[in-house]
């Protein structure tokens, strides 16, 4: 059975791009109806798209023939995914708001569909603060935002903004039933944590938050639709991938915590603070005493609180050992109950934290793999793959 999406076209120059995306859809296998905003209709011509979907374009929300029964409505039932490419600055705006005074916004509240939007503007429009906090609120809702990209842009000016490329946007999408993870969510955690001392200084650690987001890109490329937690890094995030920014444990914790459930794919590749100071000074802590005592309390440990989640996600575990590595990694495997874990060691001369390369060992109950010290781009790839082999074992095992 032929996916069913519903493609939202609002009025950009980069609507297009909308034509190629239809035609690339259909090569996918899917069924596509487009609906267009006004703007858009300044843009490309509903017939173009019409010619491409092989179904009458909708343009109006109160147009009295194809409202005679309510179409609207059925349109958004029909619907297995929502998506809008280009979407504007404008058309976030009024879905962060929840407006519904065009047709494409009164589906996308109607709908129940999943909602996936392609942003596509100027790069000072995206980098704007109402912009980003409608990103931001679209986000928390559920929606999945894909791009943009950088790079030049038809107002003269380059930067983030652009409209990604049709065949990117199905890369991010993973519609082919083929991709081996296609319909499936994976939470991700990335990056170091940091918990304040004081509004200057705070305690962490050397994690760069290469490996969790090179993991993160790579289940995304095998059809998830992954979301990546991640503490404070300078990584770029990959196609397809959501970022949810975060800073302490606490607030990782809590960002995991509402996105678990529904997920079937949990990795916990983020080195989270064991400890927290008990007391973070509201105003710098001056050096006016030869020593200080600092108290310490235990962070929750999210990696055993999902493993006990019933019914739970497959988990994946990592850990950062200077010693006996086999040892550790199995001992924390057994004591979280986890899936998998991935055991590295660190702070020695090659791989592990501020490095672009590393080892892993991988355990699971009953087995183990050695993945030899190489890129952690590529490392990320053996190691999607070995999730993905084990995760379908797993489910394939629990069929009735």
């Amino acid at each position: 059975m032929s996916i069913r999406v519903l493609l939202g076209v609002s009025g950009g120059i980069a609507a297009y791009k909308s034509a190629e995306l239809v035609r690339r859809l259909g090569e996918q296998g899917a069924e596509v109806r487009v609906v267009m905003t006004a703007a858009a209709r300044a843009f490309i011509t509903p017939l173009t798209l019409q010619t491409l979907s092989g179904h009458e374009v909708r343009c109006d929300l109160l147009d009295p023939g194809a409202e005679a029964g309510m179409d609207h409505i059925e349109l958004a039932r029909w619907a297995d995914l929502v998506l809008v490419a280009p979407a504007t600055a404008d058309l976030m705006a009024r879905l962060a708001a929840g407006l519904a005074d065009d047709l494409l916004t009164t589906l996308a509240l109607a709908t129940t569909a999943p909602l996936v939007l392609a942003p596509a503007m100027n790069r000072r429009m995206w980098g704007h603060p109402a912009t980003q906090e409608n990103v931001v609120r679209l986000q928390d809702r559920g929606v999945r935002i894909l791009g943009p990209g950088s790079g030049d842009q038809a107002c003269g000016e380059r930067g983030p903004g652009r409209l990604l490329e049709p065949t990117e946007i199905l890369e991010a999408l993973a519609l082919s039933a083929s991709s081996p993870l296609a319909g499936r969510r994976a939470l991700v955690t990335a990056g170091p944590t940091r918990e304040a001392l004081d509004p200057v200084r705070y305690l962490s650690n050397r994690s760069s938050g290469r490996m969790g987001y090179a993991l993160a890109g790579s289940l995304a490329a095998r059809g998830a639709h992954a979301v990546l937690v991640s503490g404070p890094t300078t990584s770029s995030v990959p196609p397809g991938v959501e970022r949810v920014s975060v800073e302490s444990a606490l607030e990782m914790e809590a960002a995991v915590m509402a996105r678990i459930r529904g997920c079937e794919l949990f990795v916990a590749a983020a080195a989270v603070a064991d400890y927290r100071p008990r007391v973070s000074a509201e105003q710098k802590v001056k050096k006016d005493r030869a020593e200080m005592t600092l108290q310490l309390v235990r962070n929750p440990d999210i990696l055993a609180r999902v493993a006990a989640l019933v019914p739970g996600p497959f988990t994946v575990g990592f850990a950062a050992e200077t010693e006996d590595l086999q040892t550790h990694a199995l001992e924390k495997l057994t004591a979280k109950g986890l899936d998998m874990i991935a055991a590295n060691l660190v702070g020695g001369d090659t791989g592990g934290f501020e490095r672009a390369e590393n080892a892993l060992l991988v355990l699971w109950p009953g087995g183990r793999k050695a993945l030899p010290l190489s890129p952690k781009a590529r490392l990320a790839e053996t190691l999607a793959d070995l999730i993905v082999e084990r995760y379908l074992a797993d489910a394939t095992s629990q069929d009735p």
